[in-house]
């Protein structure tokens, strides 16, 4: 296992700040809020974060298990990116999440 640069630590920080978009998540969690629902920030964050140190330092064993490089993760994810921004841009639903469907009488 490599070693970790305060270069790469927070060009990877940045990354994922600007990912994120808190900013653009707040409409989100108003909306949640408003339909009753309790968000806990310090759950929140502690899941957040024990979920970040498990790819840091499982990530590379997890993506060799399913002998995927690095490179083709990025292309894959760029590809989810622009269809979610064709989504945005156009206002269209490419992939539609009905919700659950109710099964009974």
């Amino acid at each position: 296992m490599g070693t970790i640069s305060f270069s790469e630590l927070s060009r990877a920080f940045i990354t994922l700040f600007a990912i994120i978009d808190i900013t653009g998540s707040i409409p989100l969690i108003l909306s949640l809020k408003s339909k009753g629902i309790d968000i806990n920030p310090i759950k929140t964050t502690c899941v957040a974060l024990g979920i970040m140190i498990m790819f840091l330092l499982l990530g590379e064993r997890i993506m060799h298990l399913f002998n995927v490089d690095i490179q083709s993760f990025a292309v894959a994810g760029s590809f989810v990116l622009f269809i979610m921004a064709l989504e945005m841009i156009l206002d269209v639903e490419i992939f539609k999440n009905n919700g659950p469907k109710n099964v009974g009488a």
